[in-house]
């Protein structure tokens, strides 16, 4: 395997790492969302659905 192969697979790498860590945060950040929303319908049941 010659430098410039290795350099290129060091790049692949890291990018499946990159990758991988945004599917992460994106799929963290979908549940808080849902998560969050639950938490204003709840709020607004409790308030007598006055809360706007």
């Amino acid at each position: 395997m010659s430098q410039g192969q290795y350099v290129a697979a060091a790049y692949g790498v890291v990018f499946v790492v990159v990758l991988v860590y945004v599917a992460i945060i994106a799929a963290k950040l979908v549940r808080l969302e849902r998560e969050a929303a639950e938490l204003v319908e709840l709020a607004r049941r409790r308030a007598g659905g006055n809360a706007s």
